[in-house]
């Protein structure tokens, strides 16, 4: 697995347990944050429809529920 890989798959599995909030909060206390939160969550969002967002969630709180 190359560092990317792994930088990404670390990140999935803490916003998993821990929710996108709560793994920034973590990530920064570690030192690990830098940057503009606010500024990359709109970047990171502003080509996903609401409708793609929605069945995201639902698709993580399916996976939460044990289900797939």
């Amino acid at each position: 697995m190359i560092p990317t890989e792994l930088k990404q798959k670390g990140y999935q599995v803490l916003v998993k347990e821990l929710g996108q909030i709560d793994t920034i909060r973590f990530l920064q206390e570690m030192g690990w944050g830098n940057g503009d939160y606010t500024k990359e969550r709109q970047d990171t969002l502003k080509n996903t429809t609401r409708a793609e967002f929605w069945c995201e969630i639902e698709e993580m709180r399916k996976e939460q529920k044990g289900g797939h």
